[in-house]
């Protein structure tokens, strides 16, 4: 299938990354969000990202007049879906959300549409389910932030099409992505490591084993991460790490994969990692510092 046009829909962190991945691409990309203030957040940091690409001498202000010219914010869900090849969703982890938004989608989005989440960890199975079309729907989970990140994760559910995963994974490899296909299991394979080692590393951190600095630089070193595990979980959000390790307890029935209260804590408390200003560490516009009241 021949891709043109593009649906995201929601404007946080992942679905503005995604739509201004899909922009740069050369396809016609609608950002829709059904809050007005999150969606020109949203516009706001696409654009923001080219103008620092600019100052930085990597993108040029053709590029971003290009670019820009494919992107398009959308206040309405039926205009924003119309004529969509593609749509990609990126709410909340909260399965009856994405259930709802599914629903809608099937009766609003042309019937040749594939139907994709950017879930972390919820199952596709159960996502599509609440369709009459599961063949249509996918996992295309995407990682922060997704400009440079290179993966893309496809995860196929028992109803997926076999069309279906070959289309998403040409659109990955259209986005200059490397994909891996794995099968529809909670925590699919990148969340399931990634989150447990999080977790692991805010146990530390509460044990004061060592600063969060020195424990993340102990992985971006001595195993070559590029980010080390305390970062990583502030720039994805500390309320999608824990949204996702509460998933995998209740799925798995493991004790193991619940979130370290200090996890609880801060997420209870509104300090979600860079979004919020405030997190594991403290972020500014100059980047990150440690924080010494936790």
């Amino acid at each position: 299938m021949d891709v043109r046009t593009v649906a995201v829909i929601g404007a946080g962190t992942m679905g503005a990354g995604i739509a201004q991945v899909c922009a740069q691409t050369g396809w016609e990309t609608r950002l829709y969000d059904a809050f007005p203030e999150g969606l020109q957040n949203g516009m706001d940091s696409i654009h923001g990202f080219w103008d620092k690409g600019i100052a930085r001498g990597k993108t040029t202000e053709q590029q971003k007049s290009e670019w820009s010219a494919n992107l398009s914010s959308y206040e309405d869900l039926v205009e924003a879906v119309s004529g969509a090849d593609l749509v990609i969703e990126a709410v909340p982890e909260v399965m009856d959300l994405k259930q709802g938004i599914f629903r809608q989608l099937e009766e609003m989005a042309p019937t040749h549409a594939v139907l994709a989440t950017n879930t972390s960890g919820l199952q596709i199975g159960e996502i599509a389910s609440a369709t009459g079309c599961p063949e249509r729907v996918i996992g295309m989970h995407f990682f922060n932030p997704v400009p440079l990140m290179g993966l893309l994760e496809i995860v196929r559910h028992d109803s997926c099409s076999n069309a279906t995963i070959v289309v998403a994974q040409s659109i990955g490899s259209a986005m200059g992505k490397e994909t891996i296909l794995v099968r529809d299991v909670p925590g699919f394979a990148t969340s399931r490591l990634g989150v447990v080692l999080g977790n692991e590393a805010v146990r530390m951190l509460a044990d004061g084993v060592a600063t969060a600095s020195d424990i993340d630089t102990a992985m971006r070193l001595g195993y070559k991460h590029p980010m080390g595990p305390l970062e990583l979980s502030d720039l994805v959000g500390l309320d999608v790490r824990r949204d996702i390790l509460n998933n995998l307890a209740e799925a798995f029935d493991d004790e193991r994969y619940l979130p370290h209260p200090m996890l609880d804590r801060l997420v209870e408390a509104g300090e979600l990692g860079k979004k919020t200003s405030k997190g594991i560490y403290d972020w500014s516009e100059d980047g990150k510092s440690e924080r010494e009241d936790l």
